[in-house]
């Protein structure tokens, strides 16, 4: 493996003296770069001959190295001269770069493929192995799947609409390396309804802590990048998010997940009463109107408050950002009472990161949420289920005139 090359292991920090200048560091990245191809043909031809260089299990095989001959590829990272190993027979022909070819973005394209399909590092370098028969580093491997960090930078920064119906807030939690210690943080994924009725993932946000400071902050810049009208957003009760919407759209409503607010009620009610406590909750949030859930919540407290006073407390302690969804109509209410859109691309993108319980920075990170994401929002071809329904609930929403945009565009008031 080239990783055991001494060349390719000499410390970083000696790798940087000599940086004085952006070119500088362009100029040893390139160098880095040509290193890991030369240390794959070199494998390459190990693999081939079945021997290591100066080994004695060559000898009387038949075969051995023949020395190199020049060859300019085009990489991702620029033009760069390599040399290309011989074998005495001229049966050698390198996998990495075959004969009559002059890019390798064929074996960039294999490992970029791999890393979005939620393969870690260590497995692409078996896969590649196995299949191809490189014999490549993890270190070579980031390499390449920091070819995509500038679609992430374009992408994040990229125009959103002017308008989206419903925003669905949601966070994932990953174990991240920083400063010689293991941290928790969480990338906070933000998805947007457009007026057509389809789905797009806004943006996503790494942080540590959740505060109102953190969502403005999140909040501006969707808006520098063109938002200036939400209607609804859909949260799991974030910290700090209620007040930062108010401030950055105070237009919008804001809506707890009742789904969450459910499982985190229900951590109060032992498993032999959870059944009838939910169907007496369930009266609650599916009322036909906010007084017939006053209602019904007075009689929910009656039965059970004596029983589980922390439960209903949570209830009341939120009940002001639980029932906005009554003033909306009951197909609108079906898809703003729950995070279940966002925390279906969680799943979703779990299932990209499982083989990865650990990155080794921000980036890292980042990078695979992204490469996963992409998977996902190329199936979101089509509106929302029911949504020619929905899109005509919103269009006569009471107090929405500034919404109605298809009518009246000059009517919209936006938010400041």
């Amino acid at each position: 493996m080239f990783m055991q090359s001494n060349k390719f292991n000499v410390e970083l920090s000696q790798i940087l003296q000599d940086v004085k200048s952006l070119s500088d560091f362009d100029n040893i990245m390139n160098a880095l770069y040509k290193q890991g191809f030369q240390e794959i043909l070199k494998a390459e031809m190990t693999k081939h001959l079945g021997y290591e260089k100066h080994a004695p299990d060559g000898i009387n095989t038949g075969n051995s190295r023949n020395g190199t001959y020049k060859k300019t590829v085009r990489t991702t990272q620029g033009a760069i001269e390599l040399d290309i190993p011989r074998d005495r027979n001229g049966e050698f022909v390198p996998l990495v770069i075959p004969k009559g070819q002059t890019t390798t973005e064929k074996i960039e394209s294999v490992i970029i493929s791999l890393y979005s399909k939620g393969m870690s590092t260590e497995d692409i370098t078996v896969q590649l192995e196995e299949i191809y028969g490189l014999n490549v580093s993890k270190s070579f491997i980031s390499d390449i799947t920091n070819k995509i960090l500038p679609a992430i930078h374009e992408w994040q920064n990229r125009p959103l609409d002017d308008t989206y119906y419903l925003v669905w807030l949601d966070c994932l939690c990953f174990k991240v390396r920083q400063d010689n210690k293991i941290i928790n943080k969480s990338i906070y994924v933000i998805i947007g309804l457009k007026t057509d009725g389809t789905k797009e993932i806004l943006g996503l946000w790494i942080s540590v802590n959740e505060s109102a400071a953190f969502w403005l902050s999140v909040l501006n810049e969707i808006k520098e990048r063109g938002v200036h009208k939400i209607l609804i957003a859909c949260t799991d009760n974030l910290a700090g998010f209620t007040q930062a919407i108010q401030t950055a759209f105070p237009k919008a409503t804001t809506q707890l997940c009742i789904v969450h607010q459910i499982r985190n009620s229900i951590k109060f009610v032992p498993w032999k009463d959870r059944k009838p406590f939910l169907e007496d909750l369930k009266a609650v949030y599916k009322a036909l109107n906010l007084e017939s859930a006053l209602v019904a919540f007075e009689i929910f407290k009656q039965k059970w408050s004596t029983k589980y006073a922390y439960a209903i407390k949570s209830w009341e302690a939120n009940w002001d950002n639980l029932t906005p969804m009554f003033q909306y109509t009951p197909g609108i209410r079906k898809i703003m009472y729950t995070t279940n859109t966002v925390e279906g691309v969680n799943r979703a993108i779990r299932k990209f990161t499982k083989t990865k319980s650990l990155f080794p920075n921000d980036q890292a990170a980042l990078k695979s949420v992204y490469m996963a994401i992409q998977q996902i929002q190329n199936k979101w071809t089509k509106p929302i289920h029911n949504w020619t329904m929905i899109h005509n609930e919103i269009l006569i929403i009471p107090n929405g005139i500034w919404f109605d945009h298809f009518k009246q565009p000059d009517c919209i008031i936006e938010n400041s």
